[in-house]
């Protein structure tokens, strides 16, 4: 009985160890393929790969989640990459973000646009507000057919600047509170502001003063909520130059930045499967 329980007692501190590490080896893992992803799309490309990837993960010993946006860590760590990078080497960034901080897009779009040889942004699903930005300083933004772009439009918290910026339309200055016409006088400074980068990102990529105007117009005066999804027909119809010839490295690669298993809601069998009944095969995508 003795043995029986020394044996007990060993595994249950194995079983425990295991479950404590295994989110850190697990995470080391996934580190280590997406690297070896990453040469492999620069090797094929001759160019230098840099991932800009804001999804939840879990993170640590304890398998705690955290959600990302773009902020000024991010960009302190591409301009980094940027500054690496040899002046005639091309450049890939791979965008998947929600947006975030506004100075820390701006830097980084400002540094690709400045970049002298070809920047390519990939988009395989979505690059909004920040991410936006970011992909105007491509000289050729490649997106996969149903990813989506966004308005960047400056937000002030969590209000859009262009309607804190049409109270005054609205209502008499004498019934506006004085909280409030600050906040409107900071609406039409952070307007103007984005108008003027987009312009000056757009003009360094080539676009015509007028095109650049116009698409600066259209992206940053409010027109749209700030979720707004911009298809790839809508953003060529802009005037973006836009593709869709996202290699199959780059959604290799976003596979290895997986959603928490516990916060997945959908489920299919990434294999080709035989319907009952029938000698016909279906080739079904990969899991996400």
């Amino acid at each position: 009985m003795h043995l029986l329980d020394t044996i007990i007692n060993q595994l249950f501190w194995m079983v425990f160890f295991v479950m404590l590490f295994y989110p850190y080896f697990k995470s080391h893992s996934l580190e280590a393929a997406r690297w070896k992803h990453i040469r492999k799309i620069e090797q094929a490309r001759g160019s230098r790969v840099i991932t800009l990837i804001h999804r939840q993960e879990t993170k640590s010993l304890f398998g705690f989640f955290s959600m990302r946006f773009l902020d000024i860590e991010d960009s302190e760590a591409v301009l980094r990459a940027i500054r690496m990078t040899p002046e005639n080497m091309p450049i890939d960034i791979i965008i998947h973000t929600p947006g975030g901080v506004a100075l820390a897009a701006s830097q980084i779009a400002n540094a690709l646009a400045d970049h002298k040889a070809n920047v390519r942004v990939i988009v395989p699903h979505y690059a909004m507000s920040g991410g936006t930005l970011i992909a105007l300083s491509a000289d050729e933004i490649v997106m996969d057919k149903h990813a989506v772009l966004g308005p960047v439009d400056p937000q002030l918290g969590s209000e859009p600047a262009a309607s804190l910026v049409k109270i005054k339309e609205l209502k008499d200055i004498k019934d506006i509170k004085d909280e409030t016409l600050v906040k409107i006088d900071i609406g039409e400074k952070a307007l103007t502001q984005m108008k003027e980068t987009v312009v000056n990102i757009l003009t360094k990529k080539g676009y015509s003063e007028q095109d650049s105007l116009r698409i600066a117009q259209e992206l940053s005066s409010g027109r749209w909520t700030h979720d707004f999804p911009i298809t790839v027909e809508h953003a060529n119809q802009l005037g973006l130059k836009v593709s869709t010839n996202v290699e199959n490295d780059v959604y290799a690669l976003m596979d290895l930045y997986p959603q928490p298993t516990a916060t997945q809601s959908v489920k299919y069998i990434p294999i080709p499967y035989t319907r009952p009944g029938s000698s016909r095969s279906f080739d079904l995508p990969n899991s996400n």
